[in-house]
């Protein structure tokens, strides 16, 4: 039942987006921004249309070596955010209310996109009481590593990999609520 309700919200929400993709202006679709604004789409990625594993590897806002890698096993939640972005501000409350409802079911990693250094984004993790960790990426070139499932410049976004580490689901933008994160994790975690 789930994953019917879940279906039929993508496909409706599909059908907006199409309609209103003739509204992007400016560079490259950003509106002038530097990044794309997305509207909380969801992406679901069929098993057999995953690919390969997202190879991911960085430094943490401590300046610690980490990989995507190390999260495998499980679902693992990827948000891409930023401390200067409005729309990962408002997102923000919904991610740790799922990370605490799903619990040790998943992952939860993030990717600080664009902030010129780790004081800011530390200062984030705090407000929001942020207990996973982050890539610390200020020229954004961690997202090349979701190329297909999301853009470069598109912050906020939200990628679902499974247990093997494949895009199975993706959120262009904000969150719109914790359930709406649970359900598509719950989904992923279905398919396994």
């Amino acid at each position: 039942m789930r994953r019917r309700r879940l279906s039929w919200l993508v496909s409706a929400v599909l059908l907006l987006t199409a309609s209103g993709c003739s509204s992007l202006h400016g560079l490259h679709g950003t509106d002038g921004k530097g990044y794309v604004v997305g509207n909380g789409a969801i992406r679901s990625i069929p098993v057999a249309d995953r690919g390969d594993p997202v190879n991911l590897s960085g430094k943490d806002l401590d300046g610690r070596t980490m990989t995507l890698a190390s999260f495998r096993g499980k679902p693992t939640v990827v948000n891409v955010w930023g401390s200067w972005c409005a729309d990962c501000h408002k997102e923000q409350p919904n991610l740790v209310a799922a990370a605490r409802q799903l619990g040790d079911k998943v992952n939860f990693v993030g990717i600080d996109s664009r902030d010129a250094g780790t004081a800011q984004a530390k200062a984030y993790t705090e407000r929001y009481d942020i207990g996973w960790p982050s890539f610390f990426s200020p020229g954004g070139e961690a997202l090349l590593a979701f190329s297909g499932v999301i853009g470069a410049n598109s912050i906020p976004s939200t990628v679902v990999l499974d247990a093997q580490g494949r895009p199975a689901a993706a959120i262009i933008g904000a969150v719109p609520t914790s359930l709406t994160l649970v359900d598509v994790v719950q989904d992923v975690l279905g398919d396994g």
